[in-house]
């Protein structure tokens, strides 16, 4: 082992909270805060275009910027094994917020009364609101529910900038009778709005460069190591005492007088475990040592489970030159399926739907359930090896009210799709999957390019030809007419069709003294042991019906707030003895 560093605060995973507890505890001088990330850095004075680019789709399938072999299962159909398929995980400074979509969106204030009701006292939504507005800067509404001094410069793009598709899919809204809102994080309510964007200037911002810029990064008492993976924490009994970190050359010990875990969904829990932290029994067959049996770690996984309907785009309608961002308009709705609160659904306008020429001749209408009741997935380990990526069982729509609400989504598409607004502009609707073959295409390659350049010229041809392409080659399953004709038929392709978002979370999850499935406490302090906490998406107590980065941002200011504040009263109780 190499020699010891010490630090007041070690922070395992420099993600969008990470990032967020690194620059906040090390704005007390006398705090030395160290943060560890496992990808690469990204240098302020050359940020990868990938990264920077509104349009998302060349940063997240970047292998460079993912961990390598990470899979997950999805959906169990029919008693079979469900099957594996990669599922992206951020390896690289800044988190998702650097590979993201770069929706910057909340949920609604009835998700975080949700929280509280479920144990996290204090995390309703008059006490989580002030943390929202202090990580943003809104360029577009300035009154009480908005921040005007906050990293995140957020905005949106309106309805007269819109291309061709996004206006008739909001003429489609509107023809069904939804209200048009301009301010998604303002109005709680049913209809379209233009999506909130972590965007400024036609780049993306990332925490990496806004938590974290080149003031912070200048700091003394901050230190920031990437390319740096943590094998496992340390323990004298149930105390935590720090990490055993790798970084280049063998393995180190580094103590800490707090350590925070900040590895998002799937790396906190798996942490926890390889750590002695976690069900009992588990932790034995694998043979790790156990520091506390807490059985909630790694379960109760939630996601936003969905499925899409695409269609060719024709040419006057294609994204335009105001922003390369591929998704313009959504709309919120209430099912009223299965007791669902309001707002539970989700329509998204997706105007191009990857970086080749085929990708933006396919426009998508995408729905996913904004909260899901399946709550019974799980990450656990497959060896005591830190070098083997965890286990990831999403288990969606494990709870038949959230196929239901998907059956009734895709229908509600189908209808939209129907109208004249979209019929003008589209044609050949097909129900779409995103399988291992649409993955693939969507790598960047020379091959993939000339692949797609040639069928995107042959789709632009006669229409018959396009119709005979667009059945045979690009959609490739069962029809439109026949989904809707067959209601049997249609639950078994969300079945198999359904996928995740990339917004697993709830692995880690606070809760009440009497909850034995909570792992952390209201103020993300791990139960069982000592001097350890997590802040990531993995403890949301369920998951809120918003894209992650937002709500993760306010729950590591709001942490960061709490931990600053203690050290205030103990500061002034000391100073007055």
């Amino acid at each position: 082992m190499q020699s010891v560093e010490q630090y007041d605060y070690i922070i395992v995973g420099g993600g969008s909270a990470g990032c967020v507890m690194a620059s906040r505890l090390s704005e007390n001088r006398q705090n030395r805060v160290l943060l560890c990330e496992a990808g690469a850095d990204i240098p302020l004075d050359n940020i990868p275009p990938a990264i920077l680019d509104s349009y998302p789709g060349t940063a997240y399938l970047n292998p460079d910027y993912t961990w390598p072999g990470q899979q997950a299962t999805s959906v169990q159909v029919d008693g079979k094994p469900a099957r594996s398929r990669k599922y992206e995980q951020a390896r690289i400074l800044g988190g998702g917020s650097s590979i993201n979509a770069q929706f910057f969106n909340r949920g609604s204030p009835a998700d975080y009364d949700a929280w509280e009701a479920h144990g996290a006292v204090g995390w309703n939504w008059e006490s989580v609101l002030p943390f929202f507005k202090k990580s943003e800067t809104d360029t577009d509404f300035t009154d009480g529910l908005h921040g005007n001094s906050g990293p995140i410069r957020v905005r949106r793009v309106f309805p007269e900038q819109w291309p061709g598709h996004a206006r008739a899919i909001a003429s489609a809204f509107a023809s069904k009778g939804y209200a048009y809102l301009p301010d998604q994080n303002g109005e709680f309510r049913d209809g379209y709005f233009p999506i909130a964007l972590s965007n400024y200037d036609e780049k993306r911002e990332t925490v990496a460069t806004t938590y974290l810029d080149a003031a912070v990064r200048a700091r003394p008492n901050l230190s920031i190591k990437t390319g740096a993976e943590v094998e496992r924490l340390t323990f004298d009994g149930t105390r935590c005492i720090g990490i055993v970190l790798h970084q280049g050359a063998g393995p180190a010990i580094i103590i800490g007088g707090e350590i925070i875990v900040s590895a998002g969904a799937i790396g906190s829990p798996a942490l926890l475990l390889r750590s002695g932290v976690g069900p009992a029994a588990s932790l034995r067959e694998l043979g790790i040592g156990v520091v506390a049996d807490l059985p909630g770690v790694g379960q109760n996984l939630m996601e936003h489970p969905s499925i899409a309907l695409a269609s060719y785009i024709d040419e006057s309608a294609r994204i335009n030159d105001v922003t390369r961002h591929h998704i313009r308009v959504g709309a919120r709705y209430s099912s009223h399926i299965g007791n669902a609160p309001e707002g539970d659904m989700l329509i998204l306008g997706v105007t191009k739907t990857s970086w080749h020429a085929v990708g933006k001749r396919i426009g998508t209408l995408l729905s996913y359930v904004n909260n899901p009741f399946s709550d019974r997935g799980e990450v656990r380990l497959a060896s005591a090896d830190w070098h083997e990526r965890p286990r990831v069982a999403l288990n969606m729509l494990t709870d038949e009210r959230d196929l239901d609400r998907l059956v009734d989504g895709f229908k509600r598409m189908a209808a939209l799709q129907a109208t004249a607004a979209m019929s003008a502009i589209t044609s050949d609707p097909f129900p779409a999957s995103y399988s291992e073959k649409v993955r693939q295409v969507g790598m960047l390659s020379r091959k993939n390019k000339f692949i797609t350049d040639v069928l995107a010229s042959l789709l632009d041809g006669p229409a018959p030809v396009r119709s005979l392409l667009m059945r045979r080659v690009v959609a490739g399953g069962p029809t439109l007419a026949a989904l809707l004709a067959d209601d049997s038929a249609l639950r078994q392709f969300i079945r198999e069709a359904c996928v995740g978002v990339w917004h697993v979370s709830c692995t880690c999850r606070m809760g009440s003294d009497d909850d034995p499935r909570a792992v952390t406490d209201a103020r993300a302090r791990v139960r069982g042991v000592s001097n350890l906490r997590v802040v990531d998406a993995s403890i949301f107590p369920v998951l809120p019906g918003a894209n992650t980065n937002a709500p993760v941002l306010m729950v590591a200011e709001r942490v960061a707030n709490l931990i600053l504040s203690n050290l205030s009263s103990r500061a002034a109780s000391a100073s007055a003895m």
